[in-house]
C-alpha cells in the first residue's frame, strides 16, 4: 500500500477450484475483511458450461477478460457477454448458468453486499471519475494510471485499489492495439455495516 492505493498481481494469487468442477476463481481483494467484505474484486477461469453459485444479497458484474466469452442465463433471460464488451449485472440469487460461447473464458468479478458501485469499462488514455468513496482498477495491459497528478506504473493483470477514491483517474496502456479497452474501472460505496 503506497499513498492510499494497494496493488495486487493476478499472477500472485493460487486458484480455488469450483465444487462442480466447472472452473478456478482467484481471489484478489475484499474490503474492509476478508471475513466481512461489502466488495470483492476476483478473477475466475471457467472451463465448462457450470451453473454459478448463489449470492444472496450480493449485487454481481461480470466481463470477459481473455478467451471466447460465454452466454449468461440469468433467471431464464440469456445475456451474451464478450471480450471488449459491457460488463454484466445482476443480482446474486439470480438462478444463474453459464455457456461457453467459443471454448474456456477468463473473467473479472465484482461482488457488492452492502454497498453501492459499479464496473467499466476503461478506455485508453480517456479520463474517468468513479464519483464513490472507493475504487479501482484491473489492467488489460501494462501502462500508466494517473490519479489525481500521482503517477502510477501498472502490469498487465493487475489490480489497483484507492481506500479514497481519486477526483480523476486517467490509464494509458503502454502498447498500441485495436482493442481500446485497456482495462476495467471499479467504483464501491459502502451503504451498511455487513453482520
Amino acid at each position: 500500500m503506497s499513498d492510499g492505493v494497494k496493488i495486487v498481481r493476478f499472477e500472485d494469487f493460487a486458484g480455488r477450484p469450483w465444487r462442480n468442477g466447472g472452473g478456478i476463481t482467484r481471489e484478489l481483494l475484499t474490503g474492509p475483511s476478508p471475513e466481512r467484505w461489502q466488495w470483492r474484486v476476483s478473477v475466475a477461469d471457467i472451463e465448462r458450461d457450470a451453473p454459478f453459485s448463489l449470492w444472496a444479497g450480493v449485487q454481481r458484474w461480470f466481463v470477459p477478460i481473455e478467451g471466447g466469452g460465454a452466454e449468461l442465463r440469468v433467471d431464464g433471460l440469456p445475456h451474451r457477454v464478450e471480450l471488449g464488451g459491457e460488463p454484466l449485472a445482476f443480482e446474486g440469487s439470480a438462478l444463474t448458468t453459464c455457456r461457453l460461447i467459443a471454448g474456456p473464458t477468463r473473467d473479472l468479478n465484482l461482488m457488492l453486499r452492502g454497498a453501492a458501485g459499479s464496473l467499466r469499462r476503461a478506455f485508453d488514455a480517456q479520463d474517468w471519475s468513479s464519483g464513490s468513496a472507493q475504487c479501482g482498477l484491473f489492467t488489460a495491459r501494462a501502462g500508466t494510471c494517473l490519479a489525481d497528478g500521482a503517477t502510477i506504473e501498472l502490469p498487465a493483470r493487475s489490480l489497483a485499489w484507492w481506500t479514497e477514491a481519486p477526483k480523476q483517474l486517467r490509464y494509458s496502456a503502454a502498447s498500441n492495439t485495436a482493442d481500446p479497452v485497456a482495462g476495467w474501472w471499479m467504483a464501491a460505496t459502502p451503504q451498511a455495516t455487513v453482520l
